[in-house]
């Protein structure tokens, strides 16, 4: 018997943001080929008034989330304004039943007028950070990240960062291949480096920007060669100090801890896809022990490599190693 697809249902509310409404119908299309469904409701069917001047025919409202194994709530402006009761009793309904709940940037404040947010950590689009920590003491705000998951309750960033968070669903649902490959068909990173800090207005003139890319990439080529930051600041044609403090301004992380993200990912990809041992996909991924790699793993992706196996990898595996420079890979 073939299981149903698993459902997804995008709560559109008045003054909803056409982005944050279009990340999640995209990912989590059918015609991805991944076991999604994906649905728009409202409060009520009929026209929402989106923000922007133009609205979303939807044919269901409220009741449409009973039927939801994932219920994500984009976000609508202005950011913070109240929404209706019947909201707040439907998400907690869906909450009690199990269904795990998402919100996009500003669809942070419908969670926590619910009280789903209550003694969580939760983000929201930076601009609204201090507003959501101040009407909601109870929640411990995180401005400076792209996505919180706290298990049955997830919440993004502002816009693009809804991109980061549904793609991470993907993850935790079927792993990095299937996650990689919906990345590449938006034509989109599947790991985004860094947070949401560094799109906050800052006072500095010094430039900004990816500069460093050419030596992340040259960095994905070689995850298999000891790496140090003299290698990586050579490369960058800077100094280490400066390498150091451009790095973190870009990516929000240290180098060895970015290589480290990368260098799991990595493994993931490749427990996901060959019957290599754990000691060879090690050494492969630039780890250099089986142990080495089961300490890291743990620490990073909570479960062992073999639990991780057995959960994401597919029918057909592939019994021939495949070159790390080909895998797609970033920091989560």
């Amino acid at each position: 018997m073939v299981s149903r697809p698993h459902h997804v249902v995008v709560l559109v509310l008045d003054g909803a943001l056409p982005l944050d409404v279009g990340i999640p119908a995209e990912v989590f299309h059918p015609e991805t080929g991944f076991p999604y469904d994906v649905s728009l409701c409202g409060v009520d069917a009929g026209t929402v008034p989106a923000h922007g001047g133009f609205g979303y025919a939807v044919s269901r409202g409220l009741e449409a989330l009973a039927g939801a194994d994932t219920i994500i709530v984009p976000g609508y402006a202005p950011a913070g304004r109240q929404v209706p009761t019947k909201v707040h009793e439907a998400l907690r309904s869906a909450a009690s039943r199990g269904v795990r709940i998402a919100s996009i940037c500003y669809g942070a404040f419908a969670l926590a007028e619910a009280g789903l947010l209550d003694g969580l950590r939760a983000t929201t689009h930076w601009d609204a950070a201090e507003q959501l920590a101040e009407r909601y003491p109870e929640i411990t705000v995180e401005p400076n990240v792209l996505f919180v998951d706290e298990g049955p309750v997830l919440t993004s960033a502002g816009a693009a960062a809804g991109l980061d968070l549904c793609l991470h669903i993907v993850r935790r649902d079927l792993g990095v291949t299937a996650a990689n490959e919906i990345a590449r068909g938006l034509v989109t990173a599947p790991h985004r480096s860094g947070g949401q800090a560094q799109y906050l207005p800052k006072n500095s003139s010094a430039p900004r920007g990816d500069t460093l890319a050419a030596t992340r990439e040259w960095v994905m080529a070689r995850l298999d060669q000891p790496l140090t930051i003299d290698d990586l600041a050579a490369h960058a044609r800077m100094s280490p100090r400066t390498f150091l403090r451009r790095f973190a301004e870009e990516t929000g992380s240290t180098p060895l801890q970015w290589i480290l993200r990368a260098r799991v990912d990595a493994a993931r990809e490749l427990l996901e896809s060959t019957r290599l041992s754990v000691d060879q996909i090690a050494d492969q991924v630039g780890l250099g022990t089986g142990s080495n790699l089961r300490l890291h793993f743990r620490r990073i992706v909570d479960v062992s490599p073999s639990e991780y196996r057995a959960t994401f990898s597919g029918g057909a595996l592939a019994a021939k190693p495949i070159p790390v420079s080909r895998i797609a890979v970033g920091r989560s």
